[in-house]
């Protein structure tokens, strides 16, 4: 089985993989799939659109199921064949179940139109995706039978066309091949999917692709020039002609360890990638802080009265018991530090962060993780108090680990530099903005592509960098002409720049 990129081979090691049948360019598209089932999560589902996903401020909600929200009546309509099934069904169940249920309902309806075939290009068929029940523990197994108990409620072709084997099935293919949904920022995850040929693609803790998911387009004024929301599986680097395509499952700024315990228990198969089996990274990701070098003066043997030598003596690294101690506050404090962000309470955010920050000071290092996800809350929470100059050192050392730590086109790297320089631009360092901004768009434009909205806003914003460096440059140019800006006038202009 082949698509025009890659084909679907069997591996010793992992089963079914796909590999490139051409030798592919960083940034190249490998694969673009449209989902074959999906949904808002529970939480966001009157936040975020339910046809393109993305978040907006202001949705209309249908009329008869009084659930759904979509951006205007283009997106409603380009949504109708889904949700036409899952409308009436709420109607009649008086309530939506929850997103699980949801999803497994709209594979069902689907399944029913194609006839249980792959479609849409599909190099597989949903219904033949791994479901690992037998794999599951006790516990998941009951929370898997509460959800089929309450699909037999809600779909009414459940009970008439499938077994409860089959609807077991469809939620353990749910569990195991879903895909989380972010918003057009790339800033949260707002649903899951189902894609079944990206389900074939296997995972590396050091992969060759990334995949991103894309809104499409629903505003062209002619609909033929609409596009429909896929996911994107995209080149990192230049991949060989027979070379296994892959991407990362889970998050890599996890130890090895962490990351295997996560993909044993969402995926149910032990990672034995070369990143895995080396344990690379782990020891920046847990690094204790790097010894000083402290000058202290001594006097000559030889000529102790005479001559006097400098010289550098290592401080010793902190004792263990002092890192074990800090990383064990740092793991209590990152709870309370995460849930004043995630409530809006930023100053009680930034009082935290800085009370760890000052606690891991000269203990972990820049590359710890713990210390990184700090950095992170921190960055956020004084860029929200207008704090751009503190803001800026915090995430320029949280990009110096990032750096350290992943490959050069990392789709979190690109994100972690781009919000790195919008403050340093806000905090009135353009051109070191300017260039943190130019290296965003760079690993972006290879992990998202040139009409994604994320990289669209970078373009927007380098392209302004640019214009703000090249006034500025003006004006310290005119400062050596006898008819030079004043100062008052520099500093409207870079208000002005601000403001913009």
């Amino acid at each position: 089985m082949t698509g025009g990129n890659m084909e679907l081979f069997e591996s010793e090691k992992k089963g079914r993989g796909l590999r490139a049948t051409r030798e592919l360019q960083t940034g190249e598209v490998v694969l673009a799939e449209p989902s074959y089932s999906a949904v808002v999560f529970d939480s966001l589902a009157y936040q975020v659109c339910h046809s393109c996903f993305r978040r907006q401020a202001k949705l209309h909600r249908c009329t008869q199921c009084r659930f759904a929200h979509y951006c205007d009546r283009t997106c409603q309509t380009a949504c109708w064949e889904e949700h036409k099934q899952e409308c009436a069904a709420i109607r009649t169940l008086g309530f939506p179940p929850n997103q699980n249920v949801r999803l497994a309902a709209r594979m069902m309806w689907r399944r029913k139109k194609d006839q249980g075939l792959a479609s849409d290009g599909q190099l597989v068929a949903a219904d033949l995706l791994q479901d690992h029940l037998g794999d599951l523990p006790e516990e998941e197994l009951k929370k898997l039978q509460s959800d089929v108990d309450n699909l037999l409620k809600f779909c009414s072709i459940a009970a008439k066309h499938h077994s409860v084997e089959d609807i077991r099935h469809i939620f353990g293919v749910i569990r195991c091949n879903r895909l989380p949904l972010t918003d057009q920022r790339g800033r949260q995850d707002v649903g899951w999917g189902v894609f079944p040929s990206l389900s074939l693609v296997n995972h590396d803790c050091w992969p060759n692709c990334a995949v991103t998911f894309n809104h499409g387009n629903q505003s062209a004024v002619s609909s033929a020039l609409h596009s429909k929301m896929r996911m994107e599986l995209r080149a990192l680097r230049k991949i060989s002609e027979g070379e296994e395509l892959t991407f990362g499952y889970v998050d890599l700024l996890n130890l090895s360890a962490d990351r295997q315990q996560q993909l044993k228990e969402r995926f149910h198969f032990d990672c034995s990638c070369q990143r895995c089996s080396q344990h690379a990274g782990d020891d920046l990701m847990s690094a204790a802080a790097e010894s000083k070098v402290s000058g202290q003066t001594w006097p000559s043997v030889q000529q102790p009265e005479a001559l006097v030598h400098e010289v550098f003596v290592l401080d010793p690294q902190p004792p263990a018991d002092k890192v074990k101690e800090v990383t064990a506050f740092s793991k209590e404090s990152l709870q309370k530090i995460e849930k004043a962000g995630t409530d809006g309470d930023y100053r009680e955010a930034l009082k935290l962060s800085h009370e760890c920050l000052e606690k891991q000071e000269n203990v972990l290092a820049d590359t710890h993780l713990l210390r990184l996800r700090v950095f992170g809350v921190a960055t956020e929470a004084l860029s929200h108090l207008k704090k751009f100059s503190e803001a800026a050192e915090v995430a320029r050392r949280m990009v110096e680990g990032y750096e350290k730590l992943l490959q050069p086109n990392n789709a979190q790297l690109g994100m972690a530099m781009m919000k790195a320089g919008v403050v340093h631009w806000h905090a009135g360092q353009v051109e070191a903005g300017h260039n943190l901004i130019c290296k965003a768009y760079r690993i972006l434009m290879a992990t998202h592509g040139p009409n994604h909205s994320v990289t669209k806003d970078l373009e927007a914003m380098r392209s302004q960098t640019e214009k703000e460096l090249k006034m500025l440059k003006e004006i310290d140019a005119g400062k050596k002409q006898p008819m030079a800006a004043s100062s008052s006038a520099e500093e409207t202009a870079k208000g002005f720049l601000r403001k913009q």
